[in-house]
């Protein structure tokens, strides 16, 4: 029914129409069924059901078709909810349904119309057929019917398949199965599944459903009822105590679970696997008899495996388990035959599978499937080897093999088809036998077993002898277990070879060659020696003998022992002449007598003599050979020569290895004719050191000399530094002279020598150190070298180097002081003898000129006062004590006081300088207004009772006058002291009155009481000035310059019985002038006047 495209789109039309309302009257509409369903289960019929509104009614179920008069109804009376009918296609349907009470009175009748995508499709609930369990791979194997006889048309169902289990049941597995439905046909479905957990530890449950995928149904589809369940009991039913798995197998990084199972009554303790803590695999309950634990991913087991056990009371029940691995894919599998009667097959097994018990370990077979025969292998496990041997059946070629590798954790297998013909290996040759034919030729023999008569042989020969390998191959007709010869040839002479041998199967069927046979030690037979010696002869210096020396023949080329050599020439006296020498010589000496021969020498074995080596005696005189400098090459001499149009017989370069003090041994090689440049080479040539060659020409009627060659294989530098002294030394050049080295020192060709020299003292400098300057002597000859533009009495480091185009020698060191330079001394002592006398005479010129200045200054006729220590007080006279010293004086009556000027008590006394009171005159305020400020007082100290009569010279003056100025420092002050309001004007002063009082008040003393005067008078004489600022000392001592006082006075001070100082400057009286005792470097170039 809806198969076709066409009749789903007429039945999409119909669908268009909408379910008719109801056209009549509802009796009671509260008592309609609710919730119509209707389904269908095989696409025939349907089923209606809904849910009544009460209970205790009836119900009449009508329907028909839209082709149907309303009058044709078809109807069902029912007690149920429910009801059937056809189901009809491609239309609608109607349905009135009516309910009936318990007293048939109708209570509601519902009329509509049902269309078709309102009908659902649910399929019939499956059954299952049969359950069974494999207890061993923990496998559970379902069997059902899929009830396509109850479906029309073919469709495709899916299936759910649920496994519960525990109690109570949860499900632990659902899976989704698909197959295909043939309509009106039953088929049955098959299902297996494998459980993580032994079946044993609990009871397993099944159930499926369906869903039938209707492709052009209209209407809903939906899931199945599910199946009843199926079951496959566990033992945890109270009657077993056991664990499980018991000895099973299980691959390594699996996850284990293990079961405990007890009786009833029985309480389970602990459970445990191996070494696995606990903690990590808690319990897990699966039924009141039954608990498992997991183990997640394990590691390989022991070879015995692992256990696991549970504790159930006072019990212990376990198992035991292995791990391991399934058997790994055969590697490297090849089939060959070596005789044509069985084929060896062997591959390798690749990983182990830590399964060793015969129950346990991979079994592996050889399967042919063409003849469908197999072989077994019975032998060891080998991971590296594995081989099985399988006949070869007559009459066939092709052979397809397969090898199958099985174990309880699975299977692997590889194949491998080859044709017989192209697979062959012989076996190994054995019995090899050799045979002399001739001195180059061998007969070799071997046996080869197996019968090769279907393909051809090839067979190699190896050849060992003195370390030269050399092969040949041979092609030979596969025989049966026969043996097998060839001739071998072009062999050395008298020479031990080492014979081996192997076989294949020549082209187009070759596979592999067979394995080589053990080796077979032969010599060769003797034959003459290839050639002659190589000759060369040497004439003593009176030319009256000749040595006739030949080198050795190589083994190459002796083919056998040498016996003896022959020298024979032709005498004109005697004729042929010979002489035997021994194998063990390599020269004779033969006497000329004045007579040059040609020699012939031959080497003899006892196969015969080989080709005769010729050398003429005759030497032809050379006019001044040169001598050249050959070039080295790193392993031999470089030497070339010009070619000699006479030179018919070739050319030799001799040369001689010193081997001692007196010992040379002379060498020799010879060229053609046509070469002009060889490179000498020889074991013995060692670097550093010089061999001479001599470069000669074979001619018709002699050798001749062509020229010396002196050469190294290698220059190295000079071993040692050239003998040097000192010739002799100038002021400023030094000449030295050196030794050249010795051939033996130079190490090469010398080049020159380099000259490095500095300055520097004797062990104090070092050659690397030297801030050098370079002589670089190129011409090797030379042995004397002078050194100018040196200084004259100076040290000085040499060092001399030769050098080699191998490198630099070492240094040898001399350290030389020039000779004194009388020149520069003379100048020396000269110049600071001039710069002296120019000195003194400027001196000289100076003193004279201010000869009177310098009197006065260091040589003054009376002596200073002021270095007089009569005048030192401690401190000041009225400070600190009440009774001071005074300078005591008599008293003396004044005639006139006259007061100048008055100043306050913190008038500050300028420095003046000391003028005389007769020599100028002031202005009328007694200030010089222009240059200096002068303060003149006219003192007399108080009047004393006592008359003291005048000395009769001191008449004539008639009044003693004081005039007090202020007495300027000899010597500007070095720094000038600021006024400081706290200290006293006049203790600061340069000059103090005899009384610490103001002039004015001095009128007022005759009016004080007696007892006023004696205190005037305890106060005694004071001097001019505070006493310690009195400077004793010269006015440039640093005493005074220390001092830093502004009012320091020098000098004396004044008296008061004086009228002047009391050591006035020396001075015209008539014409006196201000004078500056102070000493000022100025001075001395400042003329004095009337000089």
């Amino acid at each position: 029914m809806w198969r076709s495209p066409s009749l789903c789109c007429l039945l999409a039309v119909a669908h268009l129409y909408l379910l008719s309302s109801v056209d009549g009257q509802e009796t009671g509409p509260s008592h309609e069924p609710q919730k119509l369903i209707c389904i269908t289960h095989d696409l025939q019929n349907v089923t209606c059901s809904w849910t009544p509104t009460s209970t205790g009614l009836s119900y009449k179920f009508c329907y028909s078709d839209r082709s149907t008069p309303f009058s044709s109804l078809v109807c069902v009376k029912t007690q149920d909810n429910r009801a059937e009918m056809p189901l009809f296609s491609f239309g609608s349907t109607f349905i009135e349904l009516e309910a009936f009470n318990s007293s048939t009175i109708l209570i509601s009748q519902t009329k509509f119309w049902l269309l078709d995508e309102n009908i659902t499709y649910v399929p019939l609930t499956p059954q299952i057929d049969n359950l069974t369990a494999n207890f061993s791979t923990r496998t559970l194997n379902l069997k059902w019917n899929d009830g396509g006889s109850a479906v029309p048309l073919d469709t495709h169902a899916t299936w759910k398949i649920r496994v519960l289990r525990k109690d109570p049941m949860e499900t632990v597995a659902l899976e989704t199965y698909n197959s295909s439905i043939t309509g009106k046909k039953d088929i049955l479905l098959y299902w297996r599944w494998t459980s993580d957990i032994p079946l044993e530890c609990t009871t397993h449950y099944v159930q499926i459903r369906c869903y039938h995928d209707l492709e052009y149904f209209p209407g809903t589809k939906s899931w199945s009822e599910w199946s009843p369940l199926a079951k496959i009991p566990g033992q945890d039913t109270g009657s077993l105590l056991k664990m499980f798995p018991v000895d099973e197998v299980v691959q390594v990084g699996s996850n284990l679970t293990f079961c405990c199972v007890w009786k009833t009554g029985q309480h389970l303790e602990s459970i445990q696997y191996s070494s696995y803590p606990p903690a990590k695999s808690p319990a897990i309950r699966l039924s009141n008899w039954s608990t498992m634990i997991n183990v997640p991913n394990v590691n390989k087991s022991a070879e015995s495996g692992e256990n696991a056990w549970c504790k159930v009371d006072s019990f212990y029940p376990g198992t035991t388990v292995f791990i391991g691995y399934p058997p790994d894919t055969p590697q490297n599998l090849t089939c060959e035959t070596s005789n044509f009667k069985e084929i060896t097959c062997q591959w390798k097994g690749g990983r182990l599978t830590n399964l060793y018990s015969a129950k346990r370990r991979t079994n592996y077979t050889v399967f042919e499937s063409i003849s469908g025969k197999n072989v077994t292998y019975n032998g060891e496990e080998n991971p590296d080897y594995y081989r099985c041997n399988f006949s070869i059946l007559n009459g066939q070629r092709l052979y397809n093999f397969t090898v199958h590798g099985s174990n309880p954790l699975g299977q692997s297998e590889s194949s491998l088809s080859i044709d017989i013909n192209y697979r062959v290996c012989p076996q190994t040759p054995t019995a090899l036998t050799v045979t002399d034919s001739s001195s180059t030729h061998i007969t070799l023999s071997w046996h080869l077993s197996g019968n090769l008569a279907p393909v051809m042989l090839q067979c190699q020969v190896r050849l060992n002898s003195s370390g030269a390998t050399d092969s040949l191959i041979v092609q030979l007709n596969g025989t049966d277990d026969l043996d097998y010869s060839i001739l071998v040839d072009k062999l050395h002479p008298y020479t031990k070879y080492a014979f081996q041998i192997r076989c294949s199967a020549a082209e187009p069927f070759f596979w592999k060659w067979s394995e080589w046979s053990e080796s077979k030690h032969h010599t060769t037979l003797e034959a003459p020696p290839a050639r002659g010696p190589d000759v060369w002869r040497e004439r003593s210096p009176d030319g009256e003998t000749v040595n006739i020396f030949w080198k050795p023949l190589p083994p190459s080329e002796t083919n056998g022992l040498i016996q003896n050599y022959e020298v024979r020439w032709s005498d004109p006296d005697k004729g042929l002449v010979s002489e035997e020498v021994p194998a063990y010589h390599n020269h004779t000496t033969i006497s000329l007598r004045g007579n040059d021969y040609v020699f012939h020498v031959t080497a003899k074995n006892k196969a015969g003599s080989s080709p005769p080596s010729q050398i003429k005696s005759a030497e032809l005189l050379t006019e001044s050979p040169t001598t050249e400098e050959g070039f080295a090459t790193g392993d031999g001499v470089s030497i070339d020569w010009l070619p000699d149009s006479e030179v018919t017989c070739g050319y030799t370069v001799k040369w001689c290895h010193q081997l001692g003090p007196e010992r040379c041994v002379i060498d020799w090689e010879t060229f053609p004719s046509n070469v002009t440049h060889a490179v000498i080479k020889s074991a013995l040539f060692q670097p550093g050191v010089r061999y001479n060659f001599s470069v000669l020409g074979c001619k018709d009627n002699g050798y001749q000399l062509m020229k010396y060659v002196n050469g190294y294989i290698k220059e190295l530098s000079p071993r040692i530094a050239p003998m040097v002294v000192v010739e002799h030394t100038t002021s400023d050049s030094i000449v030295i002279t050196w030794e050249i080295l010795s051939v033996s020192d130079s190490g090469g060709f010398l080049k020159g020598y380099l000259l490095q020299f500095a300055k520097g003292e004797e062990d104090r400098m070092k050659p690397k150190e030297f801030e050098t300057k370079l002589f670089n002597i190129t011409d090797p000859k030379q042995t004397k070298l002078k050194i100018s533009d040196l200084q004259g009495r100076t040290s000085y480091h040499l060092n001399l180097s030769a050098f080699t185009a191998g490198g630099i020698g070492p240094a040898r060191s001399l350290y030389v002081i020039t000779e004194e330079n009388s020149v520069g001394l003379i100048i020396a002592i000269i110049i600071p003898v001039a710069i002296v006398v120019v000195l003194a005479f400027v001196t000289s010129f100076l003193c004279y000129r201010k000869r009177e200045w310098i009197k006065e200054t260091f040589y003054p006729d009376i002596p200073n006062p002021v270095n007089c220590k009569a005048l030192d007080f401690p401190k000041g006279p009225c400070e600190g004590k009440a009774n001071p010293k005074t300078l005591e004086m008599n008293p003396c009556t004044p005639n006139i006081i006259e007061v100048v000027e008055t100043q306050s008590p913190c008038l500050k006394i300028e420095d003046t300088a000391i003028t005389s009171p007769v020599a100028d005159e002031l202005p009328e305020d007694g200030f010089d207004s222009e240059t200096e400020s002068h303060i003149v007082v006219s003192y007399c100290p108080p009047i004393i009772e006592e008359e003291i009569s005048n000395p009769p010279g001191d008449e004539s003056l008639g009044s003693s006058q004081v005039v007090y100025i202020g007495i300027q420092s000899m010597y500007p002050p070095q720094i000038k002291l600021k006024e400081e309001p706290g200290v006293d004007c006049v203790a600061a002063a340069g000059y103090k009155p005899q009384m610490q009082l103001p002039i004015n008040s001095l009128i007022k003393m005759e009016d004080m009481s007696s007892a006023e005067e004696d205190v005037d008078k305890a106060a005694g004489y004071r001097p001019q000035v505070n006493p310690p600022t009195w400077n004793t000392g010269c006015p440039d001592s640093p005493r005074s310059i220390e001092s830093n006082n502004e009012n320091a006075s020098f000098g004396s001070p004044c008296s008061i019985n004086s009228r002047q100082f009391l050591i006035p400057p020396k001075e015209d009286e008539d014409s006196p002038k201000v004078i500056n005792t102070g000493w000022s470097f100025t001075n001395f170039f400042h003329n004095k006047p009337n000089d």
